[in-house]
């Protein structure tokens, strides 16, 4: 079956224009020799320290950021505009950079002894290794994941050294320089910190969990299973692209490589169908944006939220958690293309353009892995050892068919691209360890929380607003992974000060942070799909936006109601919120699209719209209210579906 999908050198050509993680060299000879046993053994200590128990905190951490550095330099240019490939040289300051990365990498685990003995008291060549460390970091962090995220954490370190010059409420007494390096380098408080912890246990193993599964052709299986499923039905492409994405999520955290890789496939798919290109775009962009909102992978940030929130809870609490907001989101994806293809009258597709069932459903097999992860989890399995587990059963499931079946080599080569994937997720992590680390030891998380209450005057609502905002600018930039770091360090403590759980605070950060990557003007996800369809970036940017409402709502629900998050709730109470949610949400997708079971007129688009929120607004009188202006919404559809005098009107 084929859709005009994009080849894989146009699949690579778009995710380096769009993700910075992607824009890696392809070196040849001994350097690419070098950098591919560099990946390799990377993955190989990563996976020793999973199955034998970890180093201590300053030594796992250190060798971890010592292979991502050492690799980021001699596989990222230095300009990605003057990127060659296939070279058999790098640039001689590439090189020297790497062997300053080894050097760091090994300082902590050589000098072990010495360091925890001296108490906090640095010599010179610790000094000079801290700053080398931290100027690393900087430029590994602009290589693999870009500028904004550079600039941010190089802006916190000028507030930490210059603290008595800052106005107002943001001024300290300041950090010196040796305070600021020994913080940085020499504590577990600065680039050592939790989110590099995170990075070396967690998020390593689950990323090297995704690049198993696609050797054994996980990610084709969705788009065959999702065209099964709902290709038949209308507008059966933009809903294969919702579901195909959903799936894709779980394994991928990266909202621009679920573009590329389930749009090439999709977006053929839905302008051969009939939606407009910058339509097709959008859907594909909403839906793999949300992947990272649906449990149990989640993207890296969920792993850092465990350790953020502490007070003992569990990834499976926020899996568990994260479940309805997630099903949510997607079916307001879901409502607005069903009711975007009832409006231009889209048929779904023929039963010849469709995959065999039965051999679709052979295949089913494939899914165990992640049923088997989710298992793991709820059965309270370590995350380490579930992820273990769950590449293990990944590896058995590729055996089961010949076409894949890993040897040896396939073996090696998924080792290799999993310790590729996590470069940028380390760089990232070890630069908003530079935040963390002056947030804590300035006092500015506090002193922002409380300057943005007083900013809201005190009232929850317009503090959840201006955190909103926050957390759309800073993601606009930034991946989802120093996104969730930063805002979660100043500006969920405003929300948490309010009142709010700590899950639902949290949540509610990471929520924004995700969805920035299709909030224009800056939105990535939407411009690669936007490549991807051959439309117009920033009206799929705004269509993207639009069919992504729910993501803009379903955070203030949870706020408000934490029943959502199956927080303290009965099954009963959780029930009537998923009922009335969903009603909202059908509602508000007709008032976007215009079209419910006929056209709307202005009039019932501005009712539906308000009902919508109504029903979506977790409060009882409220929803009383909703569900009969809903039902009086429908009664009306119904009754005037064929109806001359409507038509006339709509005329």
């Amino acid at each position: 079956m084929n859709h005009d999908s994009l080849s894989d050198k146009e699949q690579q050509e778009l995710l380096e224009k769009y993700d910075p993680e992607a824009g890696t060299r392809k070196l040849s000879g001994i350097i690419g020799w070098i950098a591919f046993i560099g990946l390799l053994v990377f993955s190989l200590f990563q996976l020793y320290t999973a199955i034998f128990g970890v180093f201590t905190a300053q030594i796992q951490r250190t060798i971890h950021l010592g292979f991502a550095l050492t690799l980021i330099f001699l596989l990222f240019p230095a300009n990605r505009k003057k990127k060659k490939t296939h070279r058999l040289q790098i640039a001689w300051y590439d090189g020297l950079l790497a062997l300053l990365s080894i050097g760091v990498g090994l300082y902590w685990p050589l000098f072990f002894e010495k360091l925890v003995m001296s108490v906090g008291r640095l010599s010179t060549l610790d000094f000079i290794v801290g700053i080398l460390a931290i100027l690393l970091v900087l430029e590994a962090t602009r290589r693999a994941v870009g500028l904004p995220i550079t600039i941010i954490a190089v802006v916190f370190l000028l507030y930490g050294y210059l603290g008595p010059y800052m106005p107002g409420f943001l001024s300290h007494r300041g950090l010196t320089s040796e305070r600021l390096v020994q913080t940085m380098f020499f504590t577990t408080e600065g680039i050592l910190g939790t989110p590099l912890a995170v990075s070396s246990t967690f998020i390593f193993l689950f990323l090297l969990f995704g690049a198993f599964l696609v050797r054994t052709g996980v990610g084709q299986y969705f788009n065959d299973l999702a065209v099964t499923i709902a290709g038949r039905s209308i507008g059966g492409p933009a809903k294969v692209a919702i579901f195909s994405s959903a799936l894709q999520g779980t394994i991928s955290g990266s909202s621009v490589a679920n573009v590329v890789t389930s749009g090439s496939f999709t977006i053929p798919m839905m302008k051969k169908l009939g939606y407009k290109r910058e339509f097709a775009g959008a859907v594909e962009a909403a839906a793999s944006t949300g992947g990272q909102l649906m449990p149990p992978i989640m993207g890296a940030a969920a792993f850092l939220m465990v350790e953020f929130i502490g007070n003992g809870i569990t990834y499976w609490e926020i899996a568990k958690a994260a479940a309805i907001p997630a099903l949510l989101y997607f079916a307001g994806i879901w409502i607005m293309t069903h009711f975007e293809a009832k409006r231009i009258g889209l048929r779904g597709l023929t039963k010849e353009e469709m995959p065999n069932r039965k051999e679709v459903l052979k295949r089913l097999y494939l899914l165990t892995p992640i049923v088997a992860v989710i298992v793991l989890l709820m059965s309270g399995v370590i995350v380490t050892h579930a992820a273990l587990y769950a590449i293990l059963i990944a590896i058995i499931v590729g055996f089961l068919n010949k076409e894949t079946r890993m040897g040896p080599k396939e073996f090696i080569f998924a080792l290799v691209e999993g310790a590729r994937s996590a470069l940028g997720v380390a760089a990232a992590t070890a630069a908003a360890g530079i935040i963390v680390g002056i947030v804590t030891k300035t006092g500015l998380g506090l002193k922002l929380a409380n300057g943005l209450i007083d900013l809201a005057g005190g009232y929850l609502i317009p503090t959840l607003m201006l955190t909103m905002v926050a957390a759309i600018v800073l993601g606009m930039g930034s991946p989802t992974t120093a996104n969730y770091v930063i805002t979660s360090t100043i500006a969920a403590p405003a929300i948490i000060l309010l009142g709010v759980p700590d899950i639902s605070a949290h949540l509610f950060v990471f929520y924004f942070g995700i969805i920035a990557d299709i909030t224009p003007p800056v939105a990535l996800a939407a411009f690669a799909a936007a490549g991807v369809a051959g439309g117009e970036p920033l009206r799929t940017g705004i269509n993207s936006a639009k069919l992504a409402i729910a993501a803009f709502i379903i955070p203030y629900i949870f706020v408000l109601s934490p029943q959502l998050l199956m927080v303290d709730t009965t099954w009963k109470e959780l029930l009537w919120v998923i009922v009335t949610a969903l009603s909202g949400m059908i509602a508000i997708g007709a008032s976007i699209i215009g079209f419910w079971m006929r056209k709307l007129l202005n009039v019932e688009r501005a009712i539906a719209l308000i009902v919508g929120l109504l029903l979506i607004y977790p409060e009882g009188i409220s929803d009383v209210i909703g569900i009969i202006a809903f039902v009086g919404l429908l009664t009306l559809q119904l009754f005037f579906k064929n109806n001359s005098k409507i038509k006339k009107l709509e005329a």
